[in-house]
């Protein structure tokens, strides 16, 4: 690889290059950590410690399962569940047994998960019983034959796991009623897998390892076809760029969701691969319970974002986190507003470094520096084996310094959407570049910075809603004409959806509208704000310009 700017910027020590193809596969990577740190803890959960060797045990046992239903090499999964222990036995159980990984957001409505699970072709989903309500009522729209079924505590030892369950079920009546015929429950898996022979697939690193849903510029979800050389080509750059680290021995702190590809690739795999403690965080909106949770574990490593690190800044109880020795705070998801990453420096110490990344680069693009030298506001130097440009809409570079889109190249960049040539073809420029729908420039010493979030996507707390997916859903009321969602300025979330309508039905009202939204989006899409038009701006074609939404509000 060419000598580029960025380079002269890395900290001491960081190569500009790194071998994509050390490993075979992910599983590679995690039965080497297994035998590496058999005895260092692996992931923690609500006070509850496995170890490497124990996730080892449960997760060869829930792949021999998993080869008894008839699952071979290739198959699609379905994952559906927030942070718990029973997330890494299942992944790394899924992989070992040569499956294609496909998380998806326990927060999604029926319709989004049908849509997910049809595209992605998935025949077997693991899912928390708190959500198997909407799983029920989605299965006759799709082709899932297996369904796994965890509960809260089921990892959590005997006794605690008992209490617990019931807690959750009874006391805290999270668990909506469902009844799903030939369900498995996911403790017996692991009982049963006991008992059955395990079959070792012969993994290439050219296999798929994940379809990584990520939202279209036109509100479509599509599948990243990530392999498994992805995969290991960003864990092996992002173990090159966290300079510093201590095989066995770091604490890192997991609140950002394990479906979600930063965590996935950061929280979850690459600290398997460094024999770190993995400290899982089931309800980061319990801040009070997050701060506890810190208090009794502390850091070494911390991955958040915006909202996140705003909102421990206002809880009771976070001066008493020990953050004295924490080496690295990573931000991803969002931007990070320039006054809450100062004022988290002032309360910990630590600087928070901003990195980047999407759904299809596995994710990580570029990161700032960890040694102190971090810019706020930027999205830091291009990882090693990693090459970013900014081109314009012919794919051509423009001048130093000059906006244009983010297109980058390396071995951690997918090899298309899922089932999607067309999509795919779009989304290349020639000669591999990868184009990011990010508008952003270079400054003269190789650093990146985003200058706007390319067409309209909204950002809400680090998810990207696209204002068409919210369209669809508000426009199939019957009550609606027409209707254009636009996000707006928001203290706590970045962004919150607002949507305009043009009645159908003069009755209608906000209630009616958001009422409906919360049946068919996830809570982050749902819009916040209606406003009710006689109509709606719109281009001589007769298309609806959200530009001129956005521009009267900002006139206001």
């Amino acid at each position: 690889m060419a000598d580029f700017p960025w380079h002269q910027k890395y900290p001491k020590g960081i190569v500009t290059e790194i071998d994509p193809d050390k490993y075979s596969s992910v599983v590679a990577i995690i039965e080497e950590s297994f035998q590496k740190f058999a005895n260092k803890p692996a992931y923690s959960n609500m006070g509850v410690d496995l170890s490497y060797a124990q996730i080892d045990q449960a997760s060869r046992n829930f792949a021999a399962y998993l080869q008894s239903l008839g699952l071979k090499k290739g198959d699609r999964i379905g994952l559906q569940m927030p942070n718990l222990l029973q997330y890494p036995v299942a992944l790394f159980g899924a992989l070992r047994a040569g499956l294609v990984v496909v998380n998806v957001n326990p927060l999604y409505t029926v319709r989004e998960m049908v849509h997910q699970y049809n595209d992605a072709g998935v025949e077997t989903v693991v899912i928390l019983a708190n959500f198997a309500d909407k799983l029920q009522t989605a299965l006759s729209e799709t082709k899932i034959k297996n369904v796994i079924v965890t509960e809260v505590g089921d990892m959590l030892g005997t006794f605690k796991g008992l209490i617990t369950n019931f807690v959750v079920k009874h006391f805290k009546k999270m668990v909506p009623a469902f009844r799903i015929p030939g369900m498995i429950r996911f403790k017996d898996t692991l009982r049963k897998g006991q008992s059955m022979s395990f079959a070792k697939p012969e993994l290439v690193n050219t296999d798929t390892a994940f379809l990584q849903y990520t939202g279209g510029t036109t509100g479509v979800s599509k599948g990243a076809t990530l392999s498994h050389r992805n995969i290991v080509a960003n864990l092996t750059q992002n173990k090159a760029w966290f300079i510093g680290l201590e095989e066995g021995k770091e604490v890192m702190i997991t609140a950002l969701p394990l479906y979600h590809v930063f965590a996935l690739t950061v929280n979850c795999l690459l600290m398997a691969h460094v024999g770190a403690k993995s400290v899982l965080i089931t309800n980061p909106r319990d801040m009070p319970g997050f701060v506890k949770t810190l208090i009794q574990n502390p850091p070494t490593l911390f991955t958040g974002l915006n909202t996140l690190f705003n909102g421990l800044l206002n809880t009771d109880g976070f001066t008493q986190v020990d953050w004295s020795h924490t080496k690295f705070v990573v931000a991803g998801g969002m931007a990070v507003q320039k006054p809450v990453a100062e004022r988290w420096e002032k309360a910990t110490g630590v600087q928070v470094a901003e990195g980047y990344g999407l759904s299809e680069t596995s994710p990580v693009l570029s990161c700032n520096p960890l040694d102190g030298n971090a810019r706020i506001g930027c999205i830091g130097l291009p990882l090693p084996s990693t090459e970013l440009k900014i081109l314009d809409d012919d794919g051509h570079e423009v001048a130093q310094g000059e906006p244009g889109e983010i297109c980058a190249r390396g071995p951690q960049i997918m090899s298309g959407y899922h089932g999607r040539p067309d999509e795919t073809a779009k989304t290349f420029f020639p000669d591999n570049w990868f184009r990011t729908g990010d508008i952003g420039l270079m400054e003269p010493d190789g650093f990146f910075r985003i200058v706007d979030r390319k067409k309209d996507m909204i950002l809400v707390s680090g998810f990207n809603v696209y204002p068409n997916e919210v369209e669809d859903v508000v426009a199939g009321h019957d009550g609606v004409l027409e209707v254009a969602a636009i996000g707006i300025p928001d203290a706590k979330a970045t962004e919150r959806v607002k949507v305009y309508i043009v009645k159908k039905d003069a009755n209608l009202t906000q209630a009616d509208v958001i009422g409906y939204c919360k049946n068919n989006l996830a809570g982050y899409k749902v819009p916040k704000e209606v406003e009710f038009r006689e109509d709606l701006p719109k281009s001589n074609v007769g298309k609806i310009l959200r530009k001129k939404l956005k521009d009267e509000l900002k006139q206001v």
